[in-house]
């Protein structure tokens, strides 16, 4: 899943209610009923409805019902950032792994950041439940609540060793699945591992 965030100033403040309802009502129930969302959202049932409609177009939700997929997360965290004034525009994707997705950021003063996407639950890393300590033996949780909690994991992380001295990125802001941080001006690794190969 690629962000997307072109559409992400024409989406309306009642549209951005609905998908927020949408996510608490992940909490609880694997599809949403339009009585909750309507519920939660504080909308009456016709605004819900032209909302969900609107949020399908973009596919920001389930096709087979009232489920938040990647996007509409991607939407609510940059919207958040957004709100904050962490962030004010996203460029570029400049890297992807096995569990993330990375792109460049800038605030409204176009100083550039990166933001971080954590996207577990890739068929390439499947094995991630029993392998790290996000839940406690026999708990289960979604995809997209795991990346939360790997998101939330990894910003704390980095804020202890930068208070310490070490040489990591600069902790700006988390929300949700997604980190931003500071843009460090380099080559990967991988880069420099293959032209040092190539020099030798």
């Amino acid at each position: 899943m690629k962000l997307d965030a072109t559409d992400l100033r024409y989406i309306s403040a009642d549209a951005f209610r609905v998908l927020s309802a949408v996510e608490q009502g992940s909490k609880n129930h694997e599809l949403v009923p339009t009585s909750l969302i309507a519920q939660i959202s504080g909308a009456r049932s016709g605004g819900v409805n032209k909302a969900l409609g609107e949020l399908s177009k973009r596919k920001l939700e389930g096709d087979e019902g009232y489920r938040l997929t990647y996007g509409g997360y991607d939407f609510l965290a940059c919207r958040t950032f957004a709100k904050r004034g962490t962030i004010y525009s996203v460029g570029n994707q400049i890297g992807t792994g096995k569990e993330s997705d990375i792109y460049v950021v800038a605030d409204d003063d176009g100083a550039q950041m990166v933001m971080k996407i954590h996207r577990l639950g890739r068929l390439s890393f499947r094995t991630i439940k029993s392998k790290r300590d996000y839940l406690r033996k026999g708990q289960s949780a979604s995809w997209m609540y795991m990346s939360r909690l790997a998101a939330i994991k990894e910003f704390a992380f980095m804020k202890v060793l930068h208070q310490h001295g070490f040489p990591v990125p600069t902790p700006i802001d988390q929300s949700r699945h997604c980190l931003i941080m500071e843009l460090i001006d380099a080559f990967p690794l991988q880069v420099f591992l293959f032209f040092r190969a190539n020099l030798q």
